[in-house]
């Protein structure tokens, strides 16, 4: 009964020590919002820089084109070859007559410009999709050496420099969060060593009378809770809507229909239940911490 006793006064007296020590709390609940809003936009671009990347590796594809000399046999002999190839997951056969249709389709220019050909200058080719994009040049180079194979590209240049940006970018915001949670838990700690220093005689009487250890940190910790969880409200409102808002505005993508962004739900509730917990353990380890090591208790 005792322990209860003590766990919801400290809630108790956490509360009133927020609204007592009002511009101090709020020091804290603005360093905490800031910094947590910044994590928030941190965790949502390392999202949607992870799921592009999945994305954009798996639209990656080996086109091979095959020779124009290339007999029916040798087009089964080439896809067997390439099947035969171990990473390899999938092969798409399409003839140059598919082609030529379908070109057609797409566009009266190139439908204008097959009327001038009495033979058909395309060639066929295969589509080949692979388990993992860091075999593409290895499999590329196989393909190349099957027996009327004219070419097997992958735009390497252009692929290489896309994963590259998106993994600098992806890395780059994993540390930024990272250093983030110590940015926000050195300034909650400090402010609450402010706030627990400008109440140093109230924690001496506890003491005097007999108080225990528990019982002088306990309402700091929850007083760092509580300061966490309430700086989290804005980012957390930002994220939903913001991100929500921002969806919508760029139609579920960026730039091209490849790069496809998260759907927002139930992302957002995922995100913002990130940002809660991050600030509420933030503030509680960081009145902890500030108790502990300033106190000396």
């Amino acid at each position: 009964m005792r322990a209860f006793r003590i766990f919801f006064r400290s809630i108790r007296d956490a509360f009133k020590s927020v609204f007592r020590n009002f511009s101090l709390s709020m020091a804290s609940i603005l360093c905490a919002t800031i910094t947590l809003l910044v994590v928030a936009i941190s965790l949502i671009i390392a999202e949607n820089v992870e799921k592009a990347t999945e994305s954009l590796e798996n639209e990656l594809s080996i086109v091979v084109y095959v020779s124009k000399s290339a007999t029916e046999e040798d087009v089964q002999n080439i896809k067997e070859g390439i099947l035969a190839i171990p990473g390899v997951l999938d092969v798409v056969y399409k003839s140059k007559d598919e082609w030529r249709i379908e070109m057609s389709e797409y566009n009266a220019s190139f439908k204008a410009a097959f009327e001038n050909y009495e033979d058909n200058p395309l060639t066929d080719s295969f589509t080949v999709t692979v388990e993992d994009v860091n075999d593409l040049e290895k499999i590329s180079t196989e393909i190349r050496e099957i027996s009327k194979v004219d070419s097997a590209n992958y735009g390497k240049d252009a692929v290489n420099t896309i994963i590259g940006v998106f993994d600098v970018v992806e890395k780059t915001t994993i540390v930024v969060v990272i250093a983030l949670i110590f940015v926000t838990a050195f300034l909650i700690t400090n402010t609450i060593k402010l706030t627990i220093y400008s109440r140093r005689e109230e924690i001496e009487i506890m003491r005097l009378v007999g108080s225990s250890n528990t019982a002088i940190k306990l309402p700091f910790v929850f007083e760092g809770f509580i300061i966490g969880i309430l700086g989290s409200l804005i980012p957390i409102i930002v994220t939903i809507y913001g991100y929500i808002i921002a969806y919508e505005k760029l139609n579920g993508h960026i730039i091209s229909e490849l790069i496809k962004l998260v759907p927002p739900y139930n992302f957002v509730f995922y995100i913002s239940l990130a940002v809660a917990a991050l600030g509420a353990i933030i503030g509680m380890l960081g009145s902890l911490m500030a108790v502990r090591k300033y106190l000396k208790i």
